[in-house]
Parts: C-alpha cells; sequence; structure tokens
C-alpha cells in the first residue's frame, strides 16, 4: 500500500514519534510511505516531503491542499493519514472528489469550532488513542461513533529487560531495611534516581514547573541519596516560576538535580530511573521497560499505575486525556505523599503488567490494526452502500424434491445471469475485493454495480452447468468447499433427513477446473458440522484445517470461510480470524456494510422461484436495510 502521513507539529510531539515508528512498522511489512511535515530530518526512511501544515492562514491552508492533491495524485496513494487538526483540515479539502480516503489521528482533545459541524474534516475513519478520547469526540464533538475506532499509540519496546525479576528479588529480600530503596536502578552502586520525562512547554512545562516547585525540593530533603532528572525537549521554554525554582534547587542540591533535556538515550535514562514521573507515551515505554510510573499529564494525576489502576490510567493516556471538560488542578500534596510512600517502600512493576503493556501498545500488532483501518476505509470509500452477495447451491437440469429448497435450475439460473448483464452488474469475489481494499488495484477501477455470487458444498451440477454459464457471461464466483475430498455428497442431509435427495459432490478434477477457470475457493470446514455445537478447540481444528486441506491440494490461496447453516458466534468468529482467514460469510446475518464486520457478512439466500421482481429487491443497495426493517435481524 502507498500511505501518506500528513503532520502539523512544529516540534517532535508525541504525535510525530507515534507517525515516524508506524510508518517504519509499515516500511518492514513492504509498504511505501511518504511523510509531509514541517522538516526532512524526521528520523525515519519514509520519503519526507515539506510543507508549512501549521500554518493556519487560509491562504497558505488552500496552497496545502493544492500540493498534497498534486502529491497524491503524482505518486498514487492510496491512503492519507492526519495527524492533528490542521493535518485533517488541508488533507480533507485536498482529497475532496477523489476516490482517496482520509484516515486521522486524534491525538488529544479537539477545540469546537464551525468548521467541524459544517465540515467532517477528519474523514472517513478516526483512530483515537484512549477510551476517554473516544468518549470525548462522540459526546463532546458528536462524531458518528461508528466511524471511530480505539487503537492506542505504537510502541517498539525491543527486547524485554532481563534485570527486573533480579532487582524483583532484592527489593523483597531488603524491603524490611532503610537502604531498600538503593536496589531499583540496573545497579547497586548507581544511586535513587526519580525523573520527570516530558516537554516542558504548554500543559507539560506548567506540570514540571510545579514539580520544581512543590514536590522535588521534599523529596531532595528528606532522601539525601536522591536524584531528580528532568528529560525533555524544549526545557528553555520552561515557565518563569519553574526555572528559578529549578535554579534554587540546583543552589541547594547540586549535581543531584541532573538537567538533561533532550536526549536520544531515553531507553539508558529509563534504566538507570527507579520511579518515572509522565503521561502518553513516556508512560508506556517506562512501564514497558519495568519502570514504575506516577501517571501526570495535563489532564490529571493518576496515581502509581498498577495492575489495578491500568485500565483507568490507560483510558485517559496516563493523565493526558479528559473524557469530559474538567479543570486540569492536581493535589499536588497527593503527588508528593505518593512519591514518599514510594521511594519508602517500593512497588516494583510486577512482571504480568510490564507483560500487560507490551502486549497492549505492541507496534507490530498496533501497525497491522491500523492497516485494517486503511483497508476499510478505502472499501467505503470504493462502495459506501451494501454489496450484495448472493448464496446459491445446487444448479440441477430440473427441480428437486426437498424441503430444504436451496436449488435454482440450470435454467432459471441462466435468467438471473441475464439479469445481472442486463442490470449491468459486475460480479466481482472476495478476492477481488481484498485486492482493492489492499491497494493492489486502484479505487477508481472499483466496479460502480458489484455483486458477490457464491456457492456452498461443491455439488456436482455446479461443475456440469454452472461452470459452462459463467464462463458463458464472462463472470466468475466464489466456491465453498469441504476440506475432506472423501465426502462426495450431502451426507449432513441424510444423517438429519434420509427422505432428502442424495446429491453428489465433485470429485478433485472437478475442483481444479474452477481454480483454473480463475474462481475463488472458500473453506466449509471439513465436514460440514455445525460449529456451534462443538467444543471450541474441535471447532478450531475443523476451520484451520479445512483451510490447510484446499490450499495444499488445489494449490490456491484461501481468504473467505462460509460458516455452514450460517451458524456462528463470537468463539467460532475468532476462530476463524485466528486461522488466517480475512473474511468470514453468513446467513441471513451480519453488518450494513461488508465492513462493519468482516467475519459475519451478510449473504442472501437465493431460492428456485425467484422472479425479475426479486432479483431486484435482493441486488439493490438497499436490501440489507429493508431486510433488517422486515425480519428483525
Amino acid at each position: 500500500m502507498r500511505i501518506l502521513h500528513v503532520l502539523s507539529a512544529e516540534f517532535f510531539a508525541g504525535s510525530v514519534a507515534y507517525a515516524v515508528q508506524l510508518a517504519e512498522a509499515h516500511r518492514a511489512q513492504g509498504h511505501q510511505v511518504w511523510m509531509l511535515s514541517e522538516s526532512d530530518q524526521l528520523p525515519t526512511g519514509a520519503t519526507q516531503v515539506v510543507a508549512p501544515i501549521s500554518n493556519r492562514r487560509y491562504a497558505q491552508r488552500l496552497r496545502n491542499a493544492r500540493f498534497i492533491r498534486q502529491l497524491v495524485r503524482q505518486e498514487n496513494i492510496d491512503v492519507v493519514h492526519a495527524h492533528a487538526r490542521a493535518a485533517s483540515w488541508v488533507s480533507y479539502f485536498a482529497l475532496r472528489g477523489i476516490k482517496i480516503p482520509l484516515v486521522s489521528t486524534v491525538h488529544g482533545r479537539q477545540h469546537l469550532h464551525a468548521s467541524t459541524s459544517l465540515f467532517d474534516i477528519y474523514g472517513d475513519k478516526v483512530i483515537a488513542i484512549c477510551g476517554n478520547l473516544r468518549e470525548h469526540l462522540v459526546t463532546e464533538v458528536k462524531m458518528a461513533a461508528s466511524k471511530i475506532v480505539e487503537i492506542p499509540n505504537g510502541v517498539n519496546f525491543g527486547a524485554a529487560p532481563k534485570l527486573n525479576e533480579e532487582l524483583r528479588m532484592r527489593n523483597e529480600e531488603l524491603s524490611s531495611g532503610n537502604s531498600s530503596f538503593l536496589i531499583l536502578n540496573s545497579s547497586l552502586t548507581q544511586p535513587l534516581r526519580v525523573a520527570f520525562i516530558g516537554r516542558f512547554n504548554g500543559g507539560k512545562g506548567e506540570r514540571a514547573a510545579a514539580l520544581l516547585q512543590q514536590v522535588f525540593p521534599e523529596l531532595l530533603r528528606e532522601f539525601p541519596q536522591l536524584r531528580v532528572a528532568l528529560i525533555g525537549g524544549e526545557l528553555e521554554q520552561l515557565p518563569a516560576a519553574g526555572k528559578t525554582a529549578l535554579e534554587q534547587l540546583q543552589g541547594e542540591f547540586g549535581e543531584r538535580v541532573e538537567v538533561v533535556g533532550f536526549t536520544k538515550d531515553v531507553p539508558g535514562w529509563l534504566a538507570r530511573t527507579a520511579l518515572v514521573i509522565g503521561a502518553g507515551r513516556v508512560a508506556i515505554e517506562a512501564l514497558g521497560a519495568g519502570r514504575s510510573v506516577l501517571a501526570l499529564g495535563e489532564a490529571s494525576y493518576e496515581g502509581l499505575v498498577t495492575d489495578d489502576t491500568f485500565a483507568a490510567a490507560a483510558a485517559s493516556n496516563f493523565g493526558d486525556i479528559s473524557a469530559q471538560v474538567a479543570s486540569p488542578a492536581v493535589d499536588w500534596a497527593a503527588i508528593l505523599e505518593d512519591a514518599q510512600a514510594f521511594l519508602q517502600a517500593p512497588q516494583p512493576v510486577t512482571a504480568e503488567l510490564q507483560q500487560r503493556v507490551r502486549v497492549h501498545y505492541d507496534l507490530a500488532t498496533v501497525a497491522t490494526r491500523v492497516l485494517e483501518v486503511y483497508r476499510e476505509a478505502r472499501m467505503r470509500k470504493a462502495a459506501p452502500d451494501f454489496i450484495p452477495v448472493l448464496m446459491y447451491h445446487k444448479i440441477p437440469d430440473a427441480p428437486l424434491e426437498t424441503k430444504h429448497k436451496i436449488y435454482v435450475t440450470k435454467e432459471n439460473f441462466e435468467k438471473h445471469l441475464a439479469y445481472f448483464q442486463k442490470q449491468k452488474l459486475t460480479p466481482i469475489t472476495f478476492a477481488d475485493y481484498l485486492k482493492f481494499a489492499n491497494g493492489e488495484l486502484p479505487l477508481a477501477q472499483f466496479p460502480a454495480r458489484p455483486i458477490i455470487l457464491t456457492f456452498d458444498d461443491g455439488y456436482t451440477d455446479n461443475y456440469t452447468n454452472l461452470l459452462p454459464l459463467m464462463q458463458q457471461y464472462g463472470y466468475r464466483g466464489v466456491m465453498y468447499l469441504l476440506g475432506d475430498f472423501e465426502v462426495r455428497h450431502n451426507q449432513w442431509d441424510l444423517a438429519a433427513d434420509p427422505t432428502e435427495p442424495r446429491s453428489e459432490i465433485m470429485d478433485l478434477a472437478q475442483k481444479r477446473a474452477f481454480v483454473a477457470a480463475g474462481w475463488e475457493i472458500g473453506a466449509h470446514t471439513m465436514s460440514h458440522l455445525r460449529l456451534t455445537t462443538l467444543p471450541p478447540s474441535e471447532a478450531a481444528q475443523e476451520i484451520q484445517r479445512s483451510k490447510a486441506e484446499l490450499e495444499a491440494t488445489l494449490q490456491t490461496q484461501i481468504v473467505s470461510f462460509a460458516y455452514p447453516y450460517g451458524d456462528s458466534n463470537d468463539t467460532v468468529k475468532k476462530a476463524v480470524r485466528e486461522a488466517g482467514f480475512t473474511l468470514g460469510v453468513s446467513t441471513d446475518t451480519g453488518g450494513m456494510h461488508l465492513e462493519d464486520d468482516r467475519m459475519q457478512v451478510f449473504r442472501i439466500n437465493m431460492f428456485p422461484n425467484e422472479s425479475a421482481s426479486s432479483l431486484f429487491k435482493k441486488t439493490s443497495t438497499w436490501y440489507r436495510k429493508y431486510y433488517r426493517w422486515k425480519r428483525k435481524k
């Protein structure tokens, strides 16, 4: 995929760090990435382009929008990802009228402007980095909840530090003595250190100034071996009161007050720090490194992060974001008390919490989830309405005596094909759909009226009747087959009702003919069992083995799965996803749009006596809404 990130930060803020790490993760996965920002010195191998995106004068904004539009066309960009409001604004106007989706990551609370209500400037999908931010966007910004997805900032943690368990054990040994705090660092000979890590401008700067005035003096006096480190950029922008307090501390405590400023060795400082005070990315990286954190951000103070408080702290991005408008006032006495309590009786980060943080914020996982958002945004742009997915089974020469009515005669099926052709409906496969979603094909080529024709079980009449007719009309479909090639008739129907007619299933050569004709093959379990009635482990085996057997025997990629009887639940859907399927197709249930839930795609039953009016209804983009209204499903 060809991805353009648009940034409007004038300094290396957390949003920039997020975008850079995301770009590097996607580049490592083989995607091409461009970064449009104020600088061409970002630490990334992506192609860097410079533009004054943060300049909010309307004339410059319009020039920026024209520049982005030109860049998108010149580089055949598949998706634009904006970070911050100014970037979303210019990207929104740049992409108007063209089939390129805009995804915005919102990193903080948004100011309400007239343009917010007049124009949905955030684009097709919005990523909120924490729960509080999602709530803010829905309740205060009045953004549609359906377009928001919560994905945290991704962090590349690297290997987990090996020293944490040793330090934890030593702490337990010495916790009853006054010297217990001395061993919280990477070496027993290193001094105890508390570090504030973050920016020194804006709200973060005000927090740093207050710490210098109301917390650090008392800590330095109470703990003679304590050092306090100030780590971050823009130290010269520290508020005046903070600079005065810093000078006083340096005069009183000398080298015990360490003014580090900007450094590329944050991991090294984390390893030498017992207690980190910070929010957002700082807190995430510290916890992932096994460092204890007092979560203090621009919005709130969340206290010491523990296994019990992690969820609430993460929802606020560790104090940076409130869900509702609230006073940013902080009880500094409480922070001092918490810091004193920690230094007197340290509570090292548990292995469970460290692993929890590393899993939740894992960069590779986040990057994969963001790619899913890109793909969804592309397909909602390509096909904003419901795509009819029709479900057929048998295509016999003559009507069958069966109560199930899951057949359409050869004669009637040809009428269906003639109708599709007359209505300029274009049959595609799910594999075709995914090529557009993944950026392998441009959205401009996506058919105006797509339709997906699916066929379950692989009956012999599919080879004798269906395949020739589809080839005659130049159509391809999706054939859902069983993974057990020894199943040669509808034994599941006969087991339930011996009076049902026996219907033969294709042999291997006949199935291979569909692959040769360019059809998509999907999996339908090994032997047509009802998955929701099986133990989860058995259901997972049916799903996994069917994919493996079909791919190995037919030498084709399997991307979609059809639930037998259309029956699924959350456990079964999870097993389908974990087996490596991209789509799961159901019957009579599913979202209003294919992208609402790729693991439960709504399919439409086709019956023996479909008329022109029923074909019109079932192939209309409004049919899914009609069905939900009529059937309440």
